[in-house]
């Protein structure tokens, strides 16, 4: 059986292997929506827009002399106008700095590290969860100290590994905090929305609620599986194997604990300053006109600076921890810590060029609004619908997950086609968006592509010299298997009972 999960996964590897890299992907992908567009020019179809309205869209074609020219006279501003672009560097600025400065690392440890024994599963599997407020963070220090934890416990090291893994990556989409993800994904969302509904708009929060439950779902799922299944897999821990045997786990210094409980209570301050910005009446960040409506519409001002308010929240925390611990002496330091994380932006800032292209291409050709009805159509015609169709279309997301590793690129090509498509049949945006983040996340610990896999193997070398692919998806199997079942089963329900995804969501659309 191990033998057979090597050669499939490693079959998998070959063909994710020759794939384009994902900018030149883009580029070919807007090449095709090109092509299409001249074969499809003329073909319309009826759109129902969100206040009931019929509107006709015609296919026009970008190889025209009028797209051309609209190519070239917008090809700039599609990039400036992407929709994540800004939100996602904004986010990035403050969660580099509290990241740089060694925040989130000394907050990761200490919470695992002062916990009780028989919890301590649990909250490797939590932290993991909590760690996609940094990713980096969470692979490169999570996981070693999840083996090191379980190591000086008397317990296999690799199983302490795979379920700090686990919930690191595994659970990526899951946290009780807005991460950097949640604006990256709603701007896509957005603009795939506007195919449709020219003025729908998706905020950061609109799948909080849905995540926040998720969170405690992985964590229990996570630790169910760590000591059903993946322990006793692994048996004893052969100690004559291991290159390294700690005594014991790194602990923080009196500086650093000093420093983080100044940082935790700077981020206190802020989160209750945000508080009072969404709930006081005198905010000014909510809508006195819309005093009497929906309250979705009141904080409308709240939703659209909330990824500022995130870069806030890790920001100046990030920077009272490094000036007590040493790592920001002055501005230029700060500044430092804000140029390399831009600088590690780089490849995303290339790669949005070209989703901005590709996305704005669908939408001016119209031939997403027009695809959409008719594939919603077809799906009307098969008689899919309803949560099998979300399940469906859950089960592809996690397929893809295995071939294309990154969660914003495979959203980015995505959305534009199944937004819509899942719009026109009955569901909300926000909850295409949620269906989406759990198929991507359920089969992140067991993809090839996973760029932090090698390194995750090198650390599970350390424990056991033998350890390969092999192992590591051996015992990586039961988590993606039960995350998957566990949260799609839990979807469906939210959706059927028609739970609110996040603050003013609604499950259905219009």
């Amino acid at each position: 059986m191990n033998g057979l999960a090597v050669r499939w996964l490693t079959h998998l590897a070959r063909l994710g292997n020759r794939l384009p890299d994902p900018v030149t992907l883009f580029v070919l992908l807007a090449a095709g929506v090109a092509l299409a567009s001249a074969g499809l020019a003329g073909v319309e179809e009826e759109i129902v827009q969100r206040d009931g309205t019929r509107v006709r869209q015609t296919v026009r074609s970008l190889l025209s002399a009028t797209g051309v020219r609209w190519f070239f006279d917008n090809a700039v501003t599609n990039f400036t106008g992407f929709a994540p672009l800004g939100k996602v560097l904004t986010v990035m600025l403050g969660i580099g700095v509290a990241e740089r400065s060694g925040l989130i690392a000394a907050a990761l440890r200490v919470l695992v590290n002062s916990v009780p024994k028989a919890l301590l599963t649990a909250t490797l599997v939590f932290a993991g969860v909590m760690s996609s407020t940094a990713a980096d963070a969470g692979y490169v220090v999570l996981t070693p100290l999840g083996a090191v934890l379980f190591a000086g416990l008397g317990r296999h090291p690799l199983a302490g590994l795979a379920a700090a893994f686990a919930g690191v990556s595994g659970g990526y989409s899951a946290n009780l905090l807005l991460t950097g993800l949640d604006p990256m994904l709603a701007g896509l969302t957005q603009e795939a929305a506007r195919a449709v509904d020219p003025g729908y708009t998706v905020h950061a929060a609109s799948n909080y609620y849905f995540m926040l439950f998720s969170t405690a779902l992985i964590t229990v799922i996570g630790t169910w599986v760590t000591t059903r299944f993946v322990e006793p897999m692994l048996g004893e821990w052969d100690r004559s194997r291991a290159s390294e045997i700690p005594d014991a786990s790194e602990e923080p210094t009196q500086r650093q604990r000093l420093a983080l409980r100044a940082a935790l209570a700077t981020g206190a301050v802020i989160l209750a300053g945000i508080g009072w910005l969404a709930l006081s009446e005198s905010s000014p960040l909510r809508d006195a006109a819309a005093a009497g409506g929906s309250a979705t519409r009141a904080m409308a001002p709240f939703f659209a600076s909330i990824d500022l308010q995130i870069a806030l929240l890790f920001f100046a925390p990030g920077v009272v921890y490094g000036a007590l611990t040493g790592q920001v002496r002055n501005d230029r330091d700060v500044a430092r810590m804000t140029s390399e994380t831009m600088a590690t932006m780089g490849a995303y800032i290339v790669l949005a060029f070209a989703a901005a292209q590709f996305v704005a291409f669908f939408n001016w050709t119209h031939l997403g609004a027009v695809s959409a009805v008719k594939g919603a159509k077809l799906l009307q015609a098969i008689g899919l619908g309803g949560v099998p169709l979300l399940l469906a279309f859950l089960a592809l997301a996690a397929a893809l997950n295995l071939l294309v590793g990154s969660a914003s690129a495979k959203w980015a090509f995505m959305a534009p086609i199944f937004v819509p498509m899942l719009m026109l049949s009955g569901f909300s945006p926000e909850v295409v968006q949620a269906t989406y983040r759990v198929g991507d996340s359920v089969t992140n610990i067991v993809t090839p592509l996973l760029p932090y896999l090698p390194i995750i193997i090198v650390f599970a070398r350390k424990y056991d010299r033998e350890a390969g692919l092999g192992t590591l998806i051996a015992a990586m199997l039961p988590f993606s298997i039960a995350f998957g079942l566990a949260w799609a089963a839990a979807l469906a329900v939210w959706v059927a009972l028609g739970i609110p995804l996040g603050p003013g969501v609604a499950t259905t659309y219009p």
